[in-house]
């Protein structure tokens, strides 16, 4: 009997940890991702928003504004003594200006890099209703208190997320970007999450680390549903 029961036992262990592991699957993780940041409906409600920033470079804090308007446009505009920084991606394409680099006038960005950008145009990232934006996504095991859900698309963006098991946030992302005709990996933590008026949870604090220095960005301002001109994201001539 005992030669019965044992055998009887270690399936259904079996049984019970393989349900366990479908149910890890990287839809559902998704899914609870959207939740925790307020749903589909309350995002579906913002239609713009208009972000105050305080961007520290190597001890040098600089006044920063973004602009975004949902699948439509990215822009960022940072004033380093004087100098404005612009990053700007649309549907269509990315371009930029960067005096402290000689780019004084604005210049157009790779495509390799715009699709990259790209994700930043939507409201909780290319994760909510990533089908439909052309992504793919998939389950890439855990690291730590993290799921890790690895995003791509048909483009060639390589976008890994850091999902936290239990808050079901994004603790972090890693992405390859172009940078000078080079690919470079960039890796931004996440943390000080707070809720808008309009319930999305979004990151108050982000720390983006290129190989050689870090970006700390501490947003002191946001602003949902401010009328916003989709002319900003056009390229200047």
């Amino acid at each position: 009997m005992k030669a019965l029961i044992r055998p009887l036992v270690f399936s259904g262990l079996a049984l019970v940890a393989s349900t366990g592991l479908r149910a890890q699957t990287a839809d559902e993780i998704v899914d609870k991702y959207v939740d925790a940041i307020g749903g589909k409906s309350a995002i579906g409600s913002i239609n713009s928003l208009v972000i105050e920033s305080s961007v520290n470079v190597m001890g040098t804090d600089a006044p920063s504004k973004t602009y975004i308007l949902p699948g439509k446009g990215f822009k960022s505009e940072t004033d380093f003594n004087g100098n404005t920084i612009v990053n700007c991606v649309t549907d269509k394409g990315a371009w930029g200006i960067n005096p402290m680099a000689g780019q004084t006038s604005a210049t157009a960005l790779p495509d390799a890099q715009a699709k990259t950008m790209r994700g930043g145009m939507y409201i909780g990232g290319p994760l909510v209703d990533y089908a439909s934006k052309g992504y793919k996504v998939e389950l890439a095991g855990k690291d730590g208190s993290d799921y890790k859900l690895k995003v791509t698309s048909a483009g060639g963006v390589n976008v890994v997320y850091y999902i936290n098991t239990s808050t079901y946030l994004i603790d972090k992302s890693v992405a390859n970007i172009e940078m000078g005709g080079q690919s470079v990996e960039v890796s931004t933590v996440f943390g000080d999450y707070r809720k808008t008026g309009e319930g999305v949870t979004l990151p108050y604090k982000q720390d983006v680390s290129y190989p050689q220095f870090t970006v700390s960005i501490t947003n002191t301002k946001i602003e949902a549903n401010k009328t916003v001109d989709p002319a900003i994201f056009e390229m200047p001539k």
